[in-house]
């Protein structure tokens, strides 16, 4: 899939871990989870809106496309 999901790599300059963000957003560590490996469908502007406010991050921090071609 050409989108890649950088949420990792925020998580850890933030200092926080996975189970306290899902908490904080209000998503279950399951769901969470399915994001960060880039095996969700599609995200809720809802959830990538409360992600950047809890990461003081922007969209494009922790979403990225990579052409396949």
């Amino acid at each position: 899939m050409p989108i890649i999901v950088n949420l990792d790599s925020m998580l850890e300059k933030r200092n926080m871990k996975s189970n306290e963000l899902a908490e904080r957003i209000g998503i279950t560590t399951a769901n969470l989870s399915i994001l960060k490996t880039g095996k969700a469908k599609a995200v809720r502007f809802s959830t990538l809106e409360a992600i950047c406010r809890e990461l003081e991050c922007q969209p494009g921090d922790i979403l990225e496309f990579e052409d396949e071609t």
